[in-house]
């Protein structure tokens, strides 16, 4: 979960090179990365502009630019700020693509600069019905599989969290600690489909810096905290502990009736890595626990499964990009490794034990593999 998020909201994942929405109300000014058929998005750190507030359902092409002076993040939101597909850490100066695939309905986009707050928004309308073209048979099968993927994730965590929280209610602190990472593990695989829901992740995953006003601070970081940081467990404590569960379950419950595309999985992927870089990487998810590398491996793992499942498909339309994840799949497993410690109870060395030259080589990995993950929406896209 980002810091800054504060309403389970997340920026728009980037694709690229994908061919236009057949007749797109969107203009193309010339400005950026725009095409014949793509919404223009217009960031800076007092607007967010878009060159068409209607456009056709089916696949939908968004260039981004920010203009301003600030990061800033991007989300096309589904109503009750149901998370459709998102992009983060846009710097200023930089563009971004997304390739989703949008039902008929409103919609609103909204751009955070910051990266903070409810966003700068703006509501838009998508008409008819998605082209008839068939799908390939490949791309039914990747949903299907990934479907089942998602909830097995789900019905895996709640026995671990359960077990967290049952040591929390027992005011064993060493045992809730050793439990607390662990239990984590699914979550992190699959959080974009969790985050898809828009109320669930900011009651089990929120941090500290991303409490909205008025909202109570629960889940697992309010937990970790406690352990990590004040060294007890409170009555308090024992009492989100149960929360912790009830949410979860929730989850379980719902995330087999989420809506996913392969364009989704696609950008799912790719908004794990950003989840990487901009809270494992730096140390800001796990500032307590200093458990990040775990994190990290789930979420490298979850990116991993939605791009193995789509690679039959990928390997015949893009096979140089399916060849270059391969390979960075790989050498992001292969930095991990050098990280891991048998002994611990959740398989790697506290984050805090790794200078700044590690950190570096696991930026720069990570990095390498975001880069080509970032085209593979559009790889599924246009897919026939």
């Amino acid at each position: 979960m980002r810091a800054l998020r504060t309403s389970a909201v997340a920026a728009i994942a980037a694709a690229t090179a994908v061919t236009a929405v057949s007749g797109c109300a969107a203009k193309n000014d010339g400005k950026g990365g725009g095409g014949k058929g793509t919404v223009e998005v217009t960031a800076t750190d007092s607007s967010c502009e878009l060159s068409a507030k209607e456009f056709p359902a089916g696949h939908v092409r968004f260039a981004v630019q920010n203009k301003g002076s600030k990061v800033t993040e991007v989300y096309l939101y589904a109503p009750g700020d149901r998370i459709v597909t998102e992009r983060e850490n846009i710097g200023p100066g930089t563009s971004a693509e997304i390739t989703a695939e949008v039902k008929a309905g409103s919609y609103e986009i909204a751009c955070k600069p910051g990266m903070k707050g409810n966003g700068i928004r703006q509501k838009v309308t998508v008409s008819g019905k998605s082209a008839s073209t068939k799908r390939d048979p490949k791309l039914d099968a990747a949903v299907s599989a990934y479907r089942t993927y998602v909830q097995e994730q789900a019905d895996q965590t709640l026995p671990k969290a359960q077990k967290f929280a049952d040591a929390v209610k027992s005011g064993d602190v060493e045992a809730a600690k050793k439990a607390y990472a662990v239990s984590r593990v699914g979550w992190e695989r699959t959080e974009p489909v969790a985050e898809s829901f828009g109320d669930i992740d900011p009651k089990v995953d929120v941090r500290a810096d991303g409490v909205e006003k008025g909202q109570k601070w629960t889940g697992w970081h309010k937990l970790e905290q406690s352990l990590w940081e004040k060294k007890k467990i409170s009555g308090d404590d024992k009492k989100l502990a149960d929360q912790l569960i009830t949410d979860l379950k929730d989850w379980q419950e719902r995330v087999g009736k989420a809506e996913i595309t392969p364009t989704s999985m696609a950008n799912g992927a790719k908004e794990l890595l950003d989840e990487v870089a901009t809270g494992k990487v730096t140390g800001e998810e796990e500032r307590y626990s200093h458990t990040d590398l775990v994190d990290f491996q789930g979420n490298v793992e979850g990116a991993q499964k939605a791009f193995e499942l789509l690679k039959p498909v990928v390997a015949k339309n893009d096979p140089t990009l399916a060849k270059e994840l391969d390979k960075q799949f790989t050498a992001i497993g292969t930095l991990l490794d050098h990280h891991r410690d048998s002994k611990s109870a959740d398989g790697f060395v506290s984050y805090d034990t790794i200078d700044k030259a590690e950190r570096k080589k696991l930026s720069d990995g990570v990095n390498a593999l975001a880069e080509p993950l970032s085209k593979l929406a559009a790889a599924v896209a246009t897919a026939k």
